[in-house]
């Protein structure tokens, strides 16, 4: 580079270069000749050190520092595995005196961004477990709708070790949308059973459970059908550039969704079959039990 022509506010690189005959090999570099001041010529090995060495293409520098970026694509494996195996060899290398170095990049970015996400998880957790107290008004129900929200990540588990065994941070949001489905469902069938208990009469029993059942079936698969359409389309792409936090947050979403609706139609019920009878049920259960002259 011998200097720098402007055009429009934009600076463009002026280089000199020879014929390609000149430059195919050292030696032929070696021998190029180059005019004198006298008018004479001289070989450019007698003036100057002509080798093959490497160099860096681009220093930049940062607090006074100078760094030099070294890019790398993943095929084939998960970054983070990839990141895990530099950290394990990178100690094992010895750099000159001034030299270090640092992992950068979209590991380092999705790690913050998980340490963040798994923060705003424990508070949405205790925020779920709150809004089943609201809705429920009973402990012992919203402890029950509470531990049943675990087992809809099944599906999503399945999802993802189908399509890899990856999970990124796209999937980590596929999980907490699948939990916030469970969770909205479970609230709309058990506060159902306890409004045919407590305003429409329903006798505490199997009936009770299979007409809450029958009576939420359409609410509970509209919702599931719904959100499994519009993640379709992103499914049917693949994983495109572009969709990179998209397609593992539809996979997670839709094998979650696929559990989710059976458990809201099968395990729920038979948990509050056997652990959902209020105070009152339980004494009408226990005066028919007692022994006529007791009671």
């Amino acid at each position: 580079e011998v200097g720098d022509f402007f055009v429009g506010g934009q600076a463009f690189d002026v280089n000199v270069w020879t014929s390609p005959d000149q430059r195919d090999s050292v030696t032929d570099v070696e021998n190029m000749l180059l005019d004198t001041p006298d008018g004479s010529h001289v070989a450019l090995k007698e003036i100057a050190d002509v080798r093959l060495a490497p160099t860096y293409n681009a220093v930049k520098r940062e607090n006074s520092q100078r760094r030099l970026d070294v890019d790398a694509e993943v095929d084939g494996r998960d970054l983070g595995s990839i990141v895990d195996e530099l950290e394990d060899k990178l100690p094992e290398v010895k750099f000159d005196t001034g030299y270090t170095y640092k992992l950068l990049g979209d590991y380092t970015e999705r790690q913050e961004a998980s340490k963040d996400l798994r923060a705003w998880a424990l508070v949405a957790a205790a925020g779920i477990f709150l809004l089943l107290m609201a809705a429920l008004k009973s402990f012992r129900l919203s402890v029950l709708a509470y531990v049943t929200l675990p087992m809809a990540l099944i599906g999503g588990t399945m999802a993802v070790w189908m399509h890899g065994g990856i999970i990124s941070l796209g999937s980590l949001v596929g999980f907490f949308t699948v939990l916030g489905i469970v969770a909205r469902n479970g609230i709309m069938l058990l506060s159902h059973y306890q409004h045919l208990e407590e305003h429409e009469g329903e006798l505490f029993g199997p009936h009770l459970i299979i007409r809450g059942a029958v009576e939420r079936l359409a609410p509970i698969l509209m919702t599931a059908l719904t959100t499994g359409l519009a993640l379709i389309p992103l499914v049917l792409t693949g994983n495109i550039p572009g969709q990179e936090i998209e397609f593992p947050m539809a996979i997670v979403i839709l094998g979650g969704l696929v559990v989710a609706t059976i458990l809201n139609l099968f395990i729920v019920p038979s948990l509050y079959l056997r652990f959902g009878r209020n105070k009152l049920g339980r004494e009408i259960a226990a005066e028919a039990l007692m022994p006529p002259g007791l009671a």
